[in-house]
């Protein structure tokens, strides 16, 4: 009989397979829960894990389990995006380039969202801009409870308009989308880094780094009662995002997020890459940056947070 595990996924094309049953975890059902927000669910599962298997923002993953949540991530990244983008400014702004943000504002929903921690060390190497000389203004409370703000930090709540402080110049630039937005003030608003996608291209080119924005986390004590759950996991996501590749490139799903993993595999080949070796200097460079930028206290070795299902046998998971 199968062992049920409750479960929080993301909309995204490559689980649709194990939304629908279509594709199976060897052992086990998933019971699926709906939500609104993933954000939500990912300050849930740093405070109190209520799930069995989760999607989690890989840096409140680092921030959580540093401070001791129970819980460990496998080498699944759930959604890919470079961040020389997403970053935007006023069309008469004087900001230009990273280096003019230094000494001025910008707005997002959270310090620590990982698209921000990817952009702050992208901005810091690239552009020589030093994140600690930009004053930060959050909408919402951090995923991890006991993190501290930075001094240059500052939680201006969700009642703040991050358009209307753009117009009344209280900020100079602000993330797009879920990390932050203003969207009614979009035909308004430029990218900070110009021709950001030939940036990211070089820069991709030059580093294979190629950033993540999800992963799948397990709690510990369902790890440590089903040791085969690992290899499991990642044979059923590996095959459901056979699937849902094999759908785009033929066409079949032709949505717009289709389309962009359509167009990012012509540079990176796998749009979707599992697995540790897969995907070493995304993981590396975003350890590096989540400590650079004091997220964690140390930056831990990649297999003391990342579980290889590949190698399960020959670690401890401590439940």
């Amino acid at each position: 009989m199968s062992k049920t595990l409750s479960i929080v996924l993301g909309q995204h094309g490559q689980v649709q397979d194990l939304r629908s049953g279509d594709v199976q975890v060897d052992g086990f059902k998933l019971a699926f829960t709906e939500v609104e927000r993933m954000p939500d669910v990912y300050r849930a599962m740093a405070r109190s894990q209520p799930y069995d298997v989760c999607e989690m923002a890989p840096t409140a993953y680092l921030m959580a389990r540093a401070g001791g949540a129970p819980i460990t991530a496998l080498p699944l990244p759930m959604t890919r995006r470079f961040r020389h983008g997403g970053v935007k400014r006023l069309r008469h702004s004087v900001v230009r380039q990273p280096k003019d943000l230094e000494g001025r504002a910008i707005g997002l929903r959270t310090y620590s969202v990982t698209a921000a921690v990817w952009t702050r060390g992208v901005y810091a190497d690239e552009y020589g801009l030093d994140p600690d000389k930009v004053t930060w203004l959050t909408q919402e409370e951090e995923n991890v409870a006991s993190f501290s703000l930075p001094a240059n930090v500052r939680c201006v709540g969700k009642q703040a308009s991050f358009a209307t402080m753009l117009r009344d110049g209280q900020i100079d630039a602000v993330f797009a989308g879920l990390a932050g937005g203003a969207q009614e003030l979009e035909d308004e608003l430029v990218e900070v880094v110009d021709d950001a996608a030939l940036a990211e291209r070089k820069w991709y080119e030059r580093t294979g780094i190629y950033p993540l924005h999800g992963l799948i986390v397990v709690r510990n004590d369902v790890l440590a009662a089903n040791p085969h759950l690992p290899m499991a996991l990642f044979e059923a996501f590996s095959a459901a995002k056979d699937h849902y590749l094999a759908r785009v490139r033929s066409g079949a799903a032709d949505g717009a997020e289709d389309r962009r993993y359509l167009k990012l595999a012509t540079l990176v080949g796998d749009p979707l890459p599992y697995g540790i070796n897969e995907n070493l200097a995304s993981f590396d460079a975003l350890i590096r940056y989540a400590h650079r930028q004091k997220l964690i206290d140390s930056a831990p070795a990649l297999n003391e947070v990342v579980l290889d299902p590949r190698q399960v046998l020959t670690q401890k998971v401590q439940a």
